[in-house]
């Protein structure tokens, strides 16, 4: 009797040890079919233009790859490292190099560069004026509350010849305080975020306003042809990259986003699409 009762109970437990392993193979298996389904998946934060809009050119690419590519829309500068850096996102797209510099550098971002895709020149805008030579004796000119673009914005005067910097300083690092001479007492008005100074523009606001590429292009504003002066892109670090968390630009994901976005399909996008405005950048 003592067997037979002995002999139950094992196999009581036997089977139940088996439902039990069953069972977390099968919850194995559906966490292991969620986490590749995840890993097909590239979430990436972009400006609405030029980004988002070649971003959407490689979705096709991408599927035929077994990736789907979720597009969130930024209207801002500050909100997609945020997003990126807390695990929101995969990827961004909107930023150059000296702005990511000086995110790490105030914010603790741990974020590097996957991947160059393009160059949006910069442009000054005027309703009043043909140059910058055009300019008045204390002109206004409105720009971006970004410090990391100050030099961006001293070059186009530092061409002109019409402000120096001190000795030493580079012209991409920067800033209103390193200008040594300026000719025509020019004043940089820094009040508002890139994404207001289309509507500085319209409203004859300043004597000339410099406006990022990709909000003059949502506004309608055509940086080659509505401007005054045009960035140069030769040796320029302003370059706009997909970005990701330290550690994952070798992710498969990402190696097969960035691929997309660097084929000669996008070169050829960029320059029918945008005419100059925006500019492949050369790998």
């Amino acid at each position: 009797m003592k067997k037979i009762i002995y002999l139950i109970a094992t196999l009581t437990i036997v089977f139940v040890l088996g439902a039990c392993s069953n069972e977390d193979s099968k919850d194995s298996g559906q966490q292991s079919d969620s986490g590749n389904k995840e890993d097909k998946k590239i979430t990436v934060g972009a400006s609405p233009a030029p980004h988002a809009e070649i971003l959407e050119q490689v979705k096709p690419v991408l599927e035929e790859q077994g990736y789907e590519l979720d597009i969130k829309i930024i209207n801002d500068y500050t909100t997609p490292n945020k997003l990126l850096d807390a695990g929101e996102l995969d990827a961004n797209y909107f930023q150059h190099t000296p702005y990511l510099e000086k995110e790490k550098e105030n914010k603790g971002y741990k974020i590097e560069v996957a991947g160059n895709v393009h160059l949006e020149p910069m442009a000054v805008y005027s309703k009043k004026y043909d140059s910058l030579e055009d300019l008045p004796e204390g002109a206004e000119v409105y720009v971006s509350n970004n410090p990391a673009e100050e030099g961006r914005f001293l070059g186009f005067f530092v061409d002109a010849g019409l402000i120096t910097l001190k000795d030493g300083v580079e012209l991409k690092d920067a800033t209103f305080d390193d200008i040594k001479e300026n000719k025509k007492n020019i004043k940089f008005n820094n009040k508002q975020a890139a994404e207001f100074l289309p509507k500085s523009y319209d409203n004859d606001e300043g004597d000339a306003v410099i406006i990022n590429s990709n909000f003059a292009l949502e506004q309608g504003l055509s940086p080659k042809n509505d401007s005054i002066e045009l960035e140069k892109p030769e040796d320029n670090p302003y370059v706009n990259f997909i970005a990701v968390q330290e550690g994952h630009k070798d992710d498969d994901k990402i190696k097969e986003l960035v691929g997309a976005l660097q084929s000669e399909d996008i070169e050829k996008f960029i320059d029918q699409k945008y005419d100059g405005a925006v500019i492949y950048a050369e790998q």
